[in-house]
Parts: structure tokens; sequence; C-alpha cells
């Protein structure tokens, strides 16, 4: 073997993606449906249109379910070494409280299960996401302490 064949088996791919956390692609969907949710959740307080009470019951628990599986991958994540980000993490778990609760008052019967309380609910939970996500849509930090950048 000579001496270029065996640096070409060596060398690193020309091509290489960053490295970025896993739940870091998937926590952008659970926003997105607790924002549609609120959405509808205001719909239905302005209309009374029982449609919008089904869409955001359904938002609500798609929305958990998606939050479930970026808390899966982001234990993933915990155990390949990344530090976890406890206020946005505190942040985004009070947020997936919160809509745990919600789609339960969403489950009561007629306009008095949105409003006010499921409304409230739907706001408050999107404010914390917000809160959590805005600087990097991830509960972890990047960088372990005393790692090179």
């Amino acid at each position: 073997m000579t001496k270029s064949e065996s640096t070409a088996l060596t060398s690193p791919p020309l091509a290489r993606g960053p490295k970025r956390p896993i739940h870091q692609m998937l926590v952008p969907f659970p926003v997105a449906y607790f924002a549609a949710a609120f959405a509808t959740d205001l719909a239905y307080s302005r209309t009374a249109e029982v449609t919008w009470y089904r869409f955001s019951v359904w938002l609500i628990a798609g929305g958990l379910v998606m939050a479930a599986l970026v808390t899966l991958a982001a234990l993933i994540d915990l155990f390949r070494g990344q530090r976890p980000a406890l206020i946005r993490t505190f942040a985004y778990a009070s947020a997936v409280v919160l809509s745990i609760f919600n789609v339960l008052v969403h489950s009561r019967d007629g306009y008095t299960a949105v409003v006010p309380t499921g409304l409230t609910l739907s706001g408050v939970a999107l404010v914390l996401l917000l809160f959590a996500m805005s600087p990097s849509w991830t509960l972890t930090n990047r960088y372990r302490v005393g790692a090179k950048a």
C-alpha cells in the first residue's frame, strides 16, 4: 500500500454536516402544534364553531406526541454526553405539563371547556415554549465544559 492510498483511507470525508443534537430537528414541531392550537382556541372563542374546538383537541394531542418524541431524542442526546440547558428544559417541561392539563380541560364538553381556561392554558404554554426555544431550539448545551469549540 502506498502512502497516498493510506492517507486516502484515513482522511475525513469531504462533506460533513455540523454536529447537531438529534432533538433540535424535532423541537419546532410541538411549538407549531401548540401555536396552531392557540389560534384555533382563539377562533373558537370568537365564533363558537365546534370545528375549531375539535381542531384544538387534535392539535394539542399531536403536540404532546411530538413533545414525547423530542423528550426521547433529548434523553438520547444527554446519554451522548451533552449537558442539559436547565432553564430551557424546565420551561419546556412546564409547557408540556400545562398542555397535558389543557387536553384534559378540552375534553370537557361545551364552550366553557375552551373559554377562558383552555385558551389561557394554550397561551401560557405557547409563551413558555417560545421563551424556552427562542435562542437555539435546543434543550441541551452544545459544548461541554473544557471542550474545544
